[in-house]
């Protein structure tokens, strides 16, 4: 399934064309060339005497080099193409094109070859929100190369495009006139570099490394891929959906300056090539049993950016995670509150989930204790800044009037918390999920002051604050005329009463009490929130359900591993086993490549999964879905030095065998096999 877009990324820097690889920027659609948050190619559009190619076919080799066969005159009956082009494209420390033109007549030909070349250094922001820039454009031509260059006081940005076979340069692209022998072919490489001020490369001065190479990056992926956990399974789709997750999460590390040399991965393609608090955190608790290293680069890199002062602007207060940390002309003028901006309230409580969850796997306690001021600030910030009300719950309600978040929770969108007629909730608004996340992160907390910190009177506070909170909850939260728990409470105190995605994630906390847990999983599968291909984010029935609304009733991977993860918790086997299968069935029609969200339409209505516009792809806590779904159905848990593995493989994965899995026991492997459904 396609959207006739082809992406190519490495890290912050990734390329998005048409199939026929130019790029023809819209104010809406995010093609072009992007390093830190800026465009550096608007158009990269190819011609042969004037003509524009069309595609033939695309080879997507790996996530960082694709092959175009492109023509200038499509094939009929009754004519055929007398030139073809083809065009090799990679991507890494900078961007290179390949072009080759082949002559197929058995006579010579004369060819223009042109490509029209232009940069509007748009900020990632400014291509969802248009403005006019405040900057000035510039542009020269410098032995045979073409700079085209936008300079605001300090903020420079320039793009370099040189060719190998010399061009007629002008400020709008390069020409080439070129005569073809009989059945010959022509060749020139094509390079763009993003540059920043002082003409230096972008990537070496913000990720404090240079770009690599294309074989570089191929031994990379070899080696990643040799390191992870080898799968071997009867689901054809479960190994190659394992296989493209693997290599798009390759894709998604970058090494921002806060990293040091280690890599964490950025959050989604086009929109979100960033650090994200919450979704590296998400994305690393996924990826702990096949790349933990990607958990502690995560760890490190948010408790370097830690809030300490109090700033309303940014919404940074002391203790709490970052949200986004961006690099683009609008957050370097305060346009934009990015620097970081720290509007999310589960990223904190997330944060100490990870940090015990890591050690669980791994046994790095050295790590643990490193960290500890930083865990104890996220844990009293949890109560400190996270209780806007004073009632022992986690509220969030925007500081930032201006362009703040005004939900800031993972359902940012902003009609995300509604009531189930429809109305939307008051601010500020607890959502339930928060709660099972500071219920979880206190908890967990505890385990760490006692078996690290050395401190029992801390986790014996902590031990009791989760106790209470969990009483609490249970008598607040709980709808009782349709015996679910509420999506929020209003600023006013009431229960916002919609039925959503959001209850599967009390189950992997754990703050459910037993007694329900079976109506929740009942609700979970049943006909309002259960697709066939998954939990939808908001049940059919309420107001504001929408099956292609982004938070009302999608269908997102992410959300869906999660809630089998819980599931498994509660002993509610079968039912994670009909999530894994609809997911996994789901990526199928994706090639592999599970999408940020696909819409809540009934399965038996549309036979296929339908393809949410404006989703993220590769996203990195969809990529992560199949690696915790594996964890689910597998039944792998930490117990001290060992590996524990309690299979529950539905019934169509058939076979699944996880060998060299790294974790404190150094190397283990699980087998599950798929039992005959009972009737």
């Amino acid at each position: 399934m396609s959207d006739g877009l082809v992406r190519l990324l490495d890290g912050n820097m990734f390329v998005v064309s048409a199939e026929s690889g130019d790029i023809d920027a819209s104010p809406t659609i995010p093609t072009g060339l992007f390093s830190f948050d800026t465009r550096f190619l608007s158009k990269w559009i190819l011609s042969i005497n004037d003509q524009r190619v069309n595609a033939l076919t695309v080879e997507e080799v790996e996530y960082f080099e694709s092959r175009f066969v492109v023509v200038p005159t499509l094939p009929t009956p009754l004519f055929d193409v007398n030139v073809s082009a083809i065009r090799d494209r990679s991507i890494g420390g900078s961007f290179t094109e390949r072009l080759t033109v082949i002559n197929h007549e058995p006579e010579p030909v004369e060819l223009r070859i042109r490509l029209e070349v232009e940069s509007d250094f748009a900020d990632l922001f400014e291509i969802k929100d248009v403005r006019d820039k405040k900057g000035r454009y510039y542009s020269r031509i410098d032995g045979g190369s073409l700079h085209l260059g936008y300079q605001r006081e300090m903020f420079c940005r320039e793009t370099l495009v040189s060719s190998t076979v010399p061009a007629r340069v002008d400020e709008r692209g390069l020409t080439y006139h070129v005569r073809l022998g009989p059945h010959g072919q022509w060749i020139t490489d094509l390079h763009v570099q993003a540059l920043g001020l002082g003409g230096r490369d972008l990537r070496e001065s913000l990720e404090g490394r240079p770009g690599r190479t294309g074989p570089q990056i191929r031994q990379d992926l070899a080696d990643w891929l040799a390191e992870a956990p080898r799968l071997t399974c009867d689901s054809t789709t479960l190994a190659m959906t394992y296989r493209r997750s693997l290599a798009d999460l390759a894709a998604l590390r970058f090494t921002p300056l806060t990293a040091g040399p280690h890599a964490l991965p950025a959050a989604g393609l086009p929109w979100f090539m960033a650090i994200f608090g919450r979704d590296s955190i998400l994305t690393s608790i996924q990826a702990l049993p096949f790349a933990p290293d990607l958990a502690a680069t995560t760890l490190r890199a948010l408790a370097l950016r830690q809030g300490s002062v109090l700033d309303d602007f940014r919404e940074e207060e002391p203790g709490k995670i970052l949200h986004e940390l961006r690099y683009g002309e609008t957050t370097g003028f305060e346009e934009q509150p990015h620097l970081p901006y720290y509007g999310s309230a589960d990223a904190t409580p997330l944060y100490v989930i990870l940090l015990d969850e890591y050690e669980r796997w791994t046994g790095d306690g050295d790590l643990i204790r490193f960290l500890e001021p930083s865990a104890r600030a996220a844990l009293h910030w949890i109560d400190e800044y996270g209780d806007i009300m004073g009632d022992g719950y986690v509220w969030y309600q925007r500081r930032n009037e201006r362009n703040g978040l005004e939900n800031q929770c993972w359902k940012d969108s902003w009609d995300s918390i509604s009531f189930r007629d429809g109305r939307l909730a008051s601010l500020p608004r607890a959502t339930c999920e928060l709660q099972g996340y500071a219920y979880d992160a206190k908890i967990r907390g505890a385990r760490l002051a006692r078996e690290f910190w050395h401190d029992p009177a801390y986790a014996d506070r902590l031990q009791r604050e989760a106790a209470e909170l969990k009483e609490r909850f249970n008598r607040d939260f709980w709808v009782s005329d349709g015996e679910y728990y509420a999506l929020a409470l209003d600023g006013d105190g009431r229960q916002v009463d919609a039925l959503s995605s959001n209850i599967g994630h009390l189950l992997w906390s754990g703050i459910v009490d037993e007694s329900r847990a079976a109506k929740i999983a009942e609700h979970l599968l049943g006909p309002r929130l259960f697709s066939g291909w998954g939990v939808r984010t908001f049940a059919t029935g309420q107001g504001r359900y929408n099956p292609i609304g982004y938070h009302v009733g999608t269908v997102w991977p992410f959300d869906n591993a999660f809630i089998a993860w819980g599931l498994r918790r509660y002993g509610f086997d079968q039912e994670a086993g009909r999530i894994a299968e609809g997911i996994i069935d789901a990526a199928e029609h994706f090639d592999g490549r599970l999408p940020e969200a696909f819409g809540g339409y009934e399965r038996t209505l549309t036979r296929y999964p339908v393809l949410y516009p404006t989703a993220c792809s590769p996203q990195a806590w969809s990529t992560g879905t199949p690696l915790l779904l594996l964890r689910t159905m597998l039944g792998m848990e930490p117990r001290g030095e060992h590996l524990v593995t309690r299979p529950a493989v539905p019934p169509s994965m058939g076979r699944i065998e996880l060998l060299n899995i790294p974790g404190r026991w150094g190397r283990a492997g699980a087998l599950g096999r798929a039992r005959p459904e009972r009737r």
